[in-house]
């Protein structure tokens, strides 16, 4: 008989260090946790996006290494935050082994701790929707540049499994790109009201 107390178990390094597609679609469900100096904010994981090696062309690391993607380079389970349009972070998870650049966008989610410091971080949020888009996120978290490269399996963010079951996964080709359009690398939680892009309806099972 179950005690109906659920267990949060941190995900290790080797939950990362698998294919990525296999991580982005086990990700739905997950749990990110950031503990700024004491204060706990965490969101449930319900829109995600991949992006896979140097052969990808919508990858940063279609370039090949560099400063920006460096981190991307090394072992899966590290924080790749970037900045984009001259106005929004973006926050992602480094997949695979140490050599091969991939990693996945965590494009939505939902609050569950924390929400009075998600309201305070983004207060311009329309109808209270603080993390319905990745830029949305890396905002009502506090997550920026200075967060990039942490270890993910660390005590300051990181990602716990809380025996959430995601009932209906979808999947989607990918958002906001021009190229490699037609990769179908976007999983996301069907049943959530919070995926950044609700209008994406006709898709696969």
């Amino acid at each position: 008989m179950s005690s109906g107390v659920i267990i949060h178990k941190k995900l290790d390094r080797d939950f990362y260090l698998r294919p990525t597609l296999e991580v982005a679609q086990d990700l739905l469900g997950k749990y990110l946790v950031y503990n700024n100096n004491g204060q706990i904010i965490s969101v449930r994981l319900v829109e995600v996006e991949a992006y896979i090696g140097e052969d990808d062309p919508a990858c940063h690391a279609a370039v090949g290494r560099t400063a920006r993607n460096e981190i991307m380079y090394g072992p899966g389970g590290f924080s790749y935050i970037y900045f984009i349009y001259g106005m929004y972070f973006c926050f992602n998870i480094v997949t695979e082994s140490a050599g091969y650049p991939a990693a996945v966008l965590i494009r939505g989610a939902e609050p569950i701790e924390g929400i009075e410091i998600m309201r305070e971080n983004y207060p311009d949020a329309k109808n209270g929707r603080y993390t319905d888009g990745p830029g949305k996120l890396c905002k009502a978290l506090g997550l920026n540049r200075e967060k990039n490269g942490l270890d993910l399996t660390g005590n300051s963010l990181y990602l716990e499994n809380r025996e959430y079951k995601v009932n209906r996964i979808k999947k989607t080709t990918r958002i906001g790109i021009k190229k490699a359009t037609k990769r179908k690398w976007r999983f996301f939680d069907a049943d959530s009201g919070l995926v950044s892009v609700s209008k994406k309806i006709s898709l696969d099972n």
